[in-house]
């Protein structure tokens, strides 16, 4: 009886491909977050409300369109912590508490960072 590997072979391998492409694709969203939280935390940071506010309104809503995609490729309670974080920044914002809004953003950016390295293929994350 002879049996073929190719069909699991190529199964692995585009499990495989999907891993990558996931990781770049998270690292890539994330940094575009990240930007965007920097320029909002920027326009705070220069007393200028409006455009802050507008410029996180801006990211969330980036984010809140990539909702379904981060809910299947990343952890839940990972994501739902970013969504907070996002809410409360806004709500800072709102009412021009600087010190806790730039505190928010510092934290929301961490987390984004940590949702990127959550989806790397690295050792640490195989084992």
């Amino acid at each position: 009886m002879k049996r073929s590997y190719l069909p699991p072979l190529a199964v692995l391998t585009a499990i495989l491909l999907f891993s990558l492409w996931n990781a770049g694709n998270m690292t890539r969203k994330t940094q575009r977050w990240q930007e965007q939280l920097h320029q909002s935390d920027a326009l705070a940071q220069a007393e200028n409300w409006p455009e802050a506010v507008r410029t996180l309104t801006d990211s969330y809503t980036d984010w809140s369109d990539h909702q379904t995609y981060l809910h299947i490729v990343s952890q839940h309670g990972a994501v739902d912590d970013a969504e907070a974080m996002y809410r409360r920044a806004q709500a800072f914002a709102a009412a021009r508490e600087g010190s806790e809004f730039r505190a928010e953003i510092s934290d929301l950016i961490d987390q984004l960072r940590l949702l990127a390295e959550m989806e790397r293929c690295s050792i640490r994350n195989v084992l």
